[in-house]
């Protein structure tokens, strides 16, 4: 497979034929229950008839128009993204990079207007990720991701550590455009902002002229059991990014504005070929119907802490930690193992698993998982972290 296809993601040598809910078949028959659904992208599990219909529907009426125009269903589930999140105004893209690009282009053109020239700045935070573009990549604020083949990076980031309240006190003045919070640290190791912190990091921001953004590329549409994740942590942003789950598995992403950022971009500014296509829109407005639920969102609360409840009980010396909110689940491996040899062990095993940071295990299974498959995923991980205790 790697002489056909450039091997940039490290794939592992299995071919998913199928699925159902949140379990896997492979080419040869092998069932896999999936605890990490296409990295929070099937918020719905596999073969979810509400969705498959949605999609093939509207197959049938059209797929894509170009946005020289409008479609019928682009306007319900703009309406509906709007509604359910309380923002004004929005822009579709095909993922999560173009979501940032556009919330990145879109505090670079606040600042000069509310400050010129010298406004351009961009504070982010460390160990956050924000994409794999240049520009996101810079973002980034993590060093293993500025590998020296890709500079030169683009200038105007610059990085503070999340729920150091000290580091507000210097971070921000007349040259900050904007401030960037991925309201939980996905990549970097499911690492969890502090509520209080994070509407101090605004409130600062503001106070010097800038504009407060929320990365919710993971963490949106459900994920962490509220629709968006800076709900919970109470600091309003101006600008949200949402891709991964928003869709359903169909490629999609949304930048939404409101207040000072509302009426920043005009015709030009920012344009995608492929942008909130009818098809993508259609499944939208299943994920947006269906995860906005209260009822649903209780559920995701309830399986994920059932899930961190059951690994914490296991009381096994190499768990350190095991935090997350909502279907967002990370747990912290003690430095003598890999997590990625978990993640292989997981994988022969069959469960699909994936890492993040240096020391953790992640888990982004589907919104909708059930019992079940919860149960027969952790009696795999359990037996796989049994294992490495015992080397």
């Amino acid at each position: 497979m790697e002489k056909k296809i450039v091997n940039n993601y490290g794939s592992f040598d299995v071919t998913f034929v199928k699925g159902k809910g949140s379990t896997l078949w492979d080419a040869n028959g092998k069932k896999y229950i999936d605890f990490i659904a296409g990295i929070g992208v099937n918020c719905l599990g596999h073969n979810y008839k509400p969705l498959v219909k949605a999609i093939s529907e509207q197959a049938k009426r059209e797929i894509h128009i170009s946005n020289y125009y409008f479609s019928d269903v682009g306007l319900v589930f703009a309406d509906e993204l709007l509604a359910i999140t309380g923002f004004e105004r929005g822009y579709f893209g095909n993922s999560g990079a173009e979501a940032n690009e556009a919330a990145i282009k879109l505090a670079r053109k606040y600042g000069q207007l509310n400050g010129g020239d010298k406004r351009k700045t961009i504070v982010t935070l460390e160990s956050s990720f924000h994409g794999r573009t240049l520009a996101t990549l810079t973002a980034t604020g993590q060093d293993r991701f500025h590998p020296d083949c890709f500079a030169p990076y683009p200038q105007g980031f610059k990085t503070i550590k999340a729920n150091d309240y000290e580091a507000i006190k210097t971070a921000f003045d007349d040259t900050t455009a904007a401030l960037f919070i991925e309201c939980i640290q996905g990549e970097g190791g499911v690492n969890l902002i502090e509520p209080e912190w994070a509407k101090a990091a605004a409130a600062a921001a503001r106070e010097a002229g800038a504009i407060v953004m929320a990365d919710e590329v993971q963490t949106g549409i459900g994920r962490t059991g509220t629709f968006l994740a800076s709900e919970q942590l109470g600091f309003e942003p101006e600008v949200v990014t949402l891709a991964k789950g928003i869709a359903g598995g169909i490629p999609m992403g949304a930048c939404l504005f409101r207040g000072k950022a509302a009426d920043v971009f005009v015709a030009g500014d920012h344009q995608s070929t492929f942008a909130g296509n009818p098809l993508a829109c259609a499944a939208g407005c299943v994920v947006a119907e269906t995860v906005s639920n209260m009822f649903f969102l209780d559920r995701v609360n309830y399986a994920g802490d059932y899930i961190r409840g059951a690994i914490a009980s296991w009381n096994l010396p190499i768990v350190k930690d095991v935090r997350g909110k909502g279907l967002m689940i990370g747990t912290q491996i003690d430095s003598s193992i890999k997590p990625f040899d978990i993640e292989v062990r997981c994988l022969e095993k069959g469960l699909c698993t994936t890492v993040a940071g240096s020391d953790v295990v992640r888990f982004l299974p589907p919104l909708n998982i059930s019992d079940k498959e919860i149960e027969e995923g952790l009696k795999i991980y359990k037996e796989v972290l049994q294992e490495f205790c015992n080397k």
